[in-house]
């Protein structure tokens, strides 16, 4: 008699799955989770210009990501007003950075007023045009108001307030007034001129106290610079 056995096809013997107790699955997330830390949870609620960094459990920003390196146009209300702190020995202005819009604190020192012109603006401080924007800037480095020395101030011509617009029709004997934190210092124009803009002797230090407001030229065009010079009336403040 045939075995009937013979006649079925061959069992398939399939290797032994291995499963994972879920005690071990459990905790090998678990350990995922701490090497990990808080990048896997909290981000959706970031802001999106400040990622933080973690040391330990203290959330720490960062602020090289907090900072944007496109023109920021704020309202009026929201510029800072610092009070200028006593002025470094230096010998010369700051370098100016390639990025006109590079990164910088918002500094108002106080007003600048010329009179032929009808011009009463905020002054501030800073050599981008972060500042540049807000109002004519000191530039840091020089001199201060009233201070021996060149005080170095840029404005915009047919941009934003345009404080700078009418700077060419200044003529020897005409005034600007700065006040910074009350006090008036006043200037006497004395002469003006027309550079190339690698003409960053404008803003060398002077024995003498003086004033040098400087803007682009022709108006509309940054090929030239405009360059007024005054003489500051009065002793400099000690």
């Amino acid at each position: 008699m045939v075995d009937p056995s013979i006649l079925l096809p061959p069992t398939r013997h399939r290797p032994a799955r291995t499963r994972w107790p879920w005690s071990v699955v459990i905790a090998a997330l678990a350990v995922a989770a701490v090497l990990a830390g808080p990048d896997l949870v909290g981000r959706r609620d970031e802001p999106p210009l400040l990622r933080a960094s973690f040391v330990g459990s203290r959330a720490v920003p960062d602020v090289r990501l907090a900072a944007s390196a496109a023109p920021v146009e704020a309202p009026a209300a929201l510029v800072a007003v610092v009070a200028p702190a006593a002025p470094a020995a230096r010998v010369g202005p700051i370098d100016v950075p390639t990025d006109s819009y590079a990164p910088e604190e918002i500094v108002e020192l106080g007003t600048i007023e010329i009179p032929k012109l009808g011009v009463r603006q905020r002054l501030m401080q800073g050599v981008t045009l972060r500042n540049i924007d807000f109002g004519p800037s000191q530039w840091p480095g020089t001199a201060m108001p009233g201070q021996a020395g060149n005080v170095v101030i840029a404005g915009h011509r047919v941009t934003h307030s345009r404080p700078f617009r009418n700077i060419d029709q200044l003529v020897p004997g005409d005034e600007v007034v700065l006040t910074v934190q009350g006090e008036q210092s006043t200037y006497r124009v004395s002469s003006s001129f027309v550079v190339t803009p690698d003409r960053t002797d404008i803003a060398n230090p002077t024995a003498t106290p003086m004033l040098t407001m400087f803007a682009c030229h022709p108006p509309g065009s940054a090929r030239q610079r405009y360059v007024v010079r005054a003489d500051l009336v009065g002793p400099p403040a000690v």
